[in-house]
Formats: structure tokens, C-alpha cells, sequence
């Protein structure tokens, strides 16, 4: 395996840990510590720019939807960026996430965007979202 492949696995393998801690374990600002670089620009509209922010929304999130999960499906690699397609479980919805993280040149988060979709009851096909 090539230094680059051996980095964009590394970057997946991080996004996935860091989704882990912040989301599954409920604790963000180790999350942060750990896996996030100086700055953290943030692109959801629902959650503040910076590491502060995340950290807070992060934590009220757990407090108001104990057991809410997340499952990553797939990881996804290409240059400074890591493609995560989730199942996210709160407790009275499911959705389809993708999560794209941009990553600094000592392997750390700085960048997110996401798009999330509700998974519906029913399909018009037999295809999961997954």
C-alpha cells in the first residue's frame, strides 16, 4: 500500500472515530480534542461555526435524544476530504446523512458539510436507503 493510500485510509479511519465519540459516545469536546485541527468551519446551518459551537450543540443534542445513534454505511477518500453515507437513529426519526469532512495536512478536521434526508416509511421500490 502507497503513502496515500495509506493516508486516505488513516482520514477515513478518523472521521469514522470521530463520528464515534461525538455522536454514539455523546462526548464532543474529546471528539474535538482529539481528532479536530485549529479551526473547524462548519457548514450546517443548524449548528454554529467553530469548535465551541459544535461542542454545545453537540452536548444538548445528547442531553434532549439519549440513544441516538449513528451508523456509518460507507467511507469514501480522495485527497484532503473523507465522504462518510450514515444511518442516523434519533428517537422518533431515521435519516440518510452524507458527511464530508476536509482534513488539514497533519490529519486533522477542519472542515464539514452534510446533507440529511428522512428515511420515509415506505419506498416505491425495494431498494433501502442504504
Amino acid at each position: 500500500m502507497s503513502d496515500l493510500e495509506k493516508n486516505l485510509e488513516k482520514n477515513k479511519a478518523t472521521a469514522e472515530a470521530f463520528y464515534d465519540l461525538m455522536f454514539n459516545q455523546c462526548r464532543p469536546a474529546e471528539a474535538i480534542d482529539q481528532f479536530v485541527g485549529d479551526t473547524y468551519i462548519q457548514h450546517n446551518p443548524h449548528v454554529g461555526d467553530g469548535k465551541q459551537a459544535f461542542i454545545d450543540y453537540f452536548e444538548r443534542m445528547a442531553a434532549e435524544y439519549p440513544g441516538k445513534r449513528v451508523e456509518v454505511k460507507r467511507a469514501f477518500a480522495e485527497g484532503d476530504h473523507v465522504i462518510l453515507h450514515c444511518h442516523q437513529t434519533w428517537p422518533a426519526e431515521e435519516y440518510a446523512g452524507i458527511d464530508i469532512f476536509r482534513f488539514d495536512v497533519a490529519g486533522k478536521i477542519v472542515e464539514h458539510w452534510d446533507v440529511l434526508q428522512l428515511v420515509p416509511p415506505t419506498s416505491k421500490n425495494g431498494n433501502t436507503m442504504f
